[in-house]
């Protein structure tokens, strides 16, 4: 997909957990994705699957910290993450990552929301070649390069 061909269009995007953390809780490419979807640029989209990973997730103990740190809560980031995204729930989740389940459910959100993206620093999802089925799986910062380059 060239960036030539996504003018004008708002990108429709997955974010993977480990994106969505580092953006709420950090900053990078990650943060800027979660910008860029709050000015209307892109359009993030997740599942109930994904979002209880999310809250799972938030809730992990070396997590505690930093969340402190930052004078939050996992559930305000949960509530701020879930206002930003638009909930799909696929109707079939393929079978495609042996080593992870729950990849294979970002790729059946993927799917469902006819997304554009899928953004992730997970290493079996990129395993798969940078493509799935028309979606393209790419890291933070070839995201966010991609947008800056619409």
């Amino acid at each position: 997909m060239s960036s030539s061909s996504l003018s004008g269009t708002r990108l429709r995007l997955v974010l993977d957990t480990n994106v969505v953390v580092s953006g709420l809780l950090w900053g990078g490419h990650s943060r800027r994705l979660l910008e860029l979807a709050l000015t209307d640029t892109i359009v993030l989209y997740s599942s109930p699957l994904l979002i209880d990973e999310l809250s799972q997730t938030l809730h992990y103990a070396k997590l505690t910290k930093r969340i402190a740190a930052l004078h939050t809560t996992a559930q305000a980031l949960m509530e701020h993450y879930s206002a930003m995204v638009t909930l799909v729930v696929p109707q079939q989740v393929p079978r495609v990552i042996a080593q992870d389940a729950d990849d294979d459910q970002v790729l059946a959100c993927a799917l469902e929301a006819c997304a554009h993206l899928i953004a992730s620093g997970d290493q079996h999802l990129h395993s798969l070649g940078g493509n799935y089925l028309g979606v393209r799986i790419v890291t933070p910062a070839e995201a966010t390069g991609l947008l800056d380059a619409l």
